[in-house]
């Protein structure tokens, strides 16, 4: 008999994971009635986006999982008809993708390319770039991405400090954590780079405080959540010149108001949410090595501990 499996998001995902998801599933041999139209009573899997039209999970009696599309779980893990295993994603794809960005600031700012790239004058003052050993780099947040993220900086020589909440440890990078650790981790951080979950406890993680720990003329990279950062310190610390430019990819809105100062400000770099998106050919294979595992009876990949929030 056939696993009913149900794909909960917007139709233009449907259209986009359709043909992956069953050549995941063909690949992995298994037999599956994969449908965005499947009766609540005979789902055995949901495969979901936050955005979806789903939000009342009580009439799914027999999932046994919500294996969700997207990396962030801030929408979801607060909703109380949720009582089945709930895992994120991790797709190798996005993490690849959001590696490339980081490093591809990283460098901009570590090089001061903006200063050749942006320069509208005929002037010609030669300058020595400093080395990778020479700059500190603080990534906040050691998860999957991270982690990653992290460990190709060491890879091209940066001194790379890592804060999380709670302890972790990465080959070649300084791991801290906690409020004592997080201190630390800023003081060093001539660019801080923000990949932690958007929970309360990391709410305005950036803020006046916390920004005048970092190095004077600092420089900030934040690919990870909009709220992570006190927009309106952040404002103020890069017109005191306290940090010097910031490069941002996610808001507290998105899009990003068309008023919004950021828009505007010469020290910001506003890009469109662009810095990881998952792939619908890894990310199939990942949701389908989950439903294998389910049935194996095995322990789920990427679940989320429903108490912290990721």
């Amino acid at each position: 008999m056939p696993l009913n499996i149900l794909f909960a998001a917007r139709p233009e995902r449907w259209t986009t994971y359709e043909k992956p998801l069953r050549a995941a599933l063909k690949d992995e041999g298994i037999d599956a009635h994969l449908s965005t139209d499947i009766a609540p009573e005979d789902v055995d899997y949901i495969i979901y986006a936050p955005n979806s039209t789903l939000q009342d999970f009580t009439p799914y009696i027999r999932a046994k999982a919500v294996l969700n599309l997207w990396a962030g779980v801030e929408n979801i893990t607060g909703n109380p008809t949720l009582k089945i295993p709930l895992a994120r994603m991790v797709d190798p794809g996005l993490t690849k993708g959001m590696v490339e960005w980081v490093t591809g600031h990283v460098m901009r700012y570590h090089l001061g390319l903006d200063t050749d790239i942006l320069k509208t004058d005929a002037t010609w003052v030669p300058r020595t770039p400093p080395l990778a050993q020479e700059r500190n780099i603080t990534i906040l947040g050691l998860g999957a991405l991270g982690t990653a993220v992290s460990e190709t900086l060491v890879s091209l020589g940066f001194n790379v400090t890592g804060w999380s909440r709670s302890p972790k440890d990465v080959p070649g990078v300084t791991c801290l954590n906690g409020a004592k650790g997080l201190k630390q981790a800023l003081s060093t951080a001539e660019i801080a780079v923000l990949l932690l979950p958007n929970t309360s406890a990391t709410e305005n993680t950036l803020n006046a405080e916390t920004l005048a720990l970092m190095p004077k003329g600092a420089f900030i990279i934040n690919p990870g959540r909009g709220p992570l950062i006190d927009d309106d310190a952040l404002l103020a610390a890069l017109d005191s010149g306290q940090i010097a430019h910031a490069t941002l990819d996610v808001f507290r809105i998105e899009p990003l108001p068309k008023d919004h100062p950021y828009w505007a400000h010469p020290k910001v770099t506003v890009t469109p949410h662009i810095a990881a998106e998952t792939r619908a050919t890894t990310a199939s294979k990942v949701i389908v090595d989950n439903i294998r595992r389910g049935q194996a009876q095995e322990e789920f990949l990427h679940l989320v501990d429903r108490n912290l929030g990721y």
